[in-house]
């Protein structure tokens, strides 16, 4: 936004201390190259491009990541036609380089990973996200952006005294809790773990909801990381939404083992113990999060399962690397996924904008959903907000080199 309009001042509030505290400080840290998504979806589309971004993004400045690669590998016969599928989709997505390699050339790529056949993605990466979402702030500010931090939106209403900036922003501020009001002529919102809060706050609906999913890894133990190169997924099943457990190297040198998909009890439940009942209370009484549950409650009792019980989580990685053990492996972080939800009960995978009713909802352009792998393609995402906010706001860009 800042570099299509020079002259505007555009201010960034931030709940947390510092940026990326909660999803993208807390993902797997891939830099994902488009393989999994229906060709000509938005996120197929946005994937690609915020893939390539991504790499340019970095080169430019000066953030470390690595191509290690990508293997989607079948380890079942009813397996193979899937991958035959996820193939086709990576060719008709444009995904750089990818090819379909026999179960005895995955050796050659993962010496200890197993299977009968895989597809190789060498173009899929890893990086630091949290690095590289504080770049984004610092380059924003040294363009002239303004970053507020610790500021808790707590509603938007009508500015009373100022017609030339009729929103009012009104946030909690700092430990103090002290009350600060913003005015401002537009207000987009990306709030992740809060974005169906936010919108409600401009007249929007609660559909869809925000139910929160924690993902747990484990670590391989440092001297087991010989065991793993590059990134190894499992061929994902179509029935459920999730990719299922896969390894994920690190920049720190790390191997990460997961994640599991589990219902957490608060959109910020890194653990068991974080419990929220305002929250709690706020999905449970949702009719949609009651059908999901319904549709979904063996493959969710499976991975609350796998979350207290070590061995079923370790069965479902030897399945790709047989000689990985219990002994090799440690307890390793978790993340919070927002997963939207509409009122049927189906887990929305597509971007979902809204805005709210009346003179604030003209002004208001909320994003409420930006699924997976929108870190990624977080580049390409904000191309396409910025696009957004100009038709919604009926925006005009000044012209280049004009005075």
């Amino acid at each position: 936004m800042i570099s299509r309009y020079p002259t505007m001042k555009i201010v960034v509030v931030e709940k947390e201390g510092e940026l990326a505290s909660h999803q993208s400080g807390h993902n797997s840290g891939v830099i994902h190259a488009g393989v999994y998504y229906t060709p000509g979806t938005l996120k197929a589309k946005l994937c690609v491009q915020g893939a390539k971004m991504a790499y340019e993004f970095c080169d430019a400045n000066g953030i470390p990541y690595k191509k290690c690669g990508k293997l989607i590998v079948a380890v079942e016969i009813k397996e193979l036609s899937l991958l035959d599928n996820l193939m086709e989709r990576g060719i008709k997505n444009g995904v750089p380089g990818i090819k379909m390699i026999e179960g005895k050339d995955i050796s050659s790529i993962e010496p200890h990973c197993k299977g009968l056949r895989a597809i190789h993605s060498p173009n899929t990466g890893i990086v630091d996200w949290k690095r590289v979402s504080q770049k984004y702030g610092s380059n924003f500010k040294r363009a002239g952006g303004k970053i507020i931090l610790n500021y808790q939106v707590i509603n938007f209403k009508m500015n009373p005294v100022n017609s030339d900036y009729p929103i009012l922003v009104r946030g909690e501020m700092g430990q103090n809790k002290g009350i600060k009001d913003i005015q401002s002529k537009y207000v987009i919102t990306c709030a992740g773990l809060y974005s169906d809060k936010v919108a409600e706050m401009s007249g929007c609906s609660s559909d869809p909801k925000i139910v929160p999913f924690r993902g747990e890894y484990l670590m391989l133990k440092p001297d087991k990381r010989h065991l793993i190169r590059g990134n190894i997924y499992p061929v994902p099943d179509p029935r459920f939404p999730f990719l299922g457990v896969h390894f994920t190297p690190r920049m720190d040198g790390n191997i990460w083992l997961g994640p599991n998909a589990v219902l957490a009890f608060s959109r910020e439940g890194y653990s068991f113990r974080d419990i929220n009942f305002g929250d709690m209370l706020d999905y449970l009484k949702f009719s949609g999060f009651r059908s999901m549950s319904y549709k979904y409650l063996g493959p969710g009792i499976k991975e609350m399962y796998g979350s207290i019980f070590l061995s079923a989580k370790i069965a479902a990685l030897k399945r790709y690397v047989p000689e990985l053990k219990a002994s090799d492996v440690m307890p390793g972080p978790a993340g919070v996924r927002a997963q939207a939800l509409d009122t049927s009960g189906q887990l929305v995978d597509d971007f979902v904008f809204d805005s709210g009713k009346g003179v604030l909802g003209e002004r208001t352009l909320h994003v409420r959903n930006a699924p997976s792998p929108a870190a990624t393609s977080s580049l390409a995402i904000s191309k396409m907000v910025a696009d957004k906010a100009r038709e919604k706001f009926k925006l005009v860009e000044p012209l280049k080199n004009s005075h």
